[in-house]
């Protein structure tokens, strides 16, 4: 599903370059659900930017399926996304104008979708347990629901890779417990391979591979506890 080799990624601070990753290596199959941890400053967020097109490498590789994305041009990067991730981060990032069912489709109207809209997000409002708050704004919405929204967004197009950027995070321990207990049923469903960085240990509770990054670079890979439960 996902390849990184030799990743890394710097930028120009005060006439240097600032590394904030380091020749970095993985692969996660499909199926997977991957917690991605480390303390603030490791480089979590930027490597989740490589390995979904919203960043480029300095140097390396990253394979979506086994296509290289990292020097591709915007234009092509964002027919990738479209069609094989799904993104879900700690803000929740829905447009506060829209309903739970508008903001569902609106990844449907970007891409190639060939059913109806309106009827995908209510299959994937249901699916997350929302079926009764359809055209509610965010506003209306308790901070697990909003996520559950984002969640349902994130699978429209039906991607088989789902990355999260702390989605607990903005969440009291009940809502968050919530998500993560959606998100391995879903993977379970679904097949979904889920890619999630946390600073939350109850999110590790949930992996099947623990990856651990310290000052850029990847410093554990191990198994995580439902490792045997895929």
């Amino acid at each position: 599903m996902l390849e990184v080799r030799h990743l890394g990624r710097s930028l120009p601070l005060g006439g240097e370059l600032l590394e904030i990753l380091r020749d970095v290596n993985f692969s996660i199959a499909a199926g997977e659900f991957v917690t991605l941890a480390g303390p603030s400053g490791s480089g979590k967020s930027t490597l989740l930017g490589c390995i979904t097109g919203l960043d480029l490498p300095t140097s390396g590789q990253v394979f979506l399926k086994g296509t290289d994305i990292s020097t591709m041009r915007e234009s092509q990067l964002a027919g990738i996304r479209n069609r094989t991730v799904g993104m879900v981060f700690q803000a929740f990032n829905l447009i506060p104008t829209l309903t739970a069912r508008e903001n569902v489709e609106v990844p449907l109207y970007a891409g190639s979708w060939h059913g109806s809209p309106s009827d995908r997000a209510k299959e994937l409002l249901g699916l997350v347990g929302l079926s009764h708050r359809l055209e509610h704004r965010p506003s209306q919405l308790s901070g697990g629901e909003q996520q559950r929204v984002a969640i349902a967004r994130a699978l429209a197009t039906e991607p088989p890779l789902l990355v999260a950027d702390e989605p607990t995070g903005n969440l009291a321990a009940a809502q968050g417990k919530e998500v993560l207990d959606l998100l391995w049923s879903l993977k379970e469903r679904l097949g979904t391979t889920l890619v999630i960085a946390t600073h939350d240990r109850t999110v590790g509770d949930y992996a099947t591979r623990w990856l651990q990054l310290a000052d850029g670079e990847l410093i554990s890979d191990a198994p995580g506890p439902r490792a045997t439960s895929r």
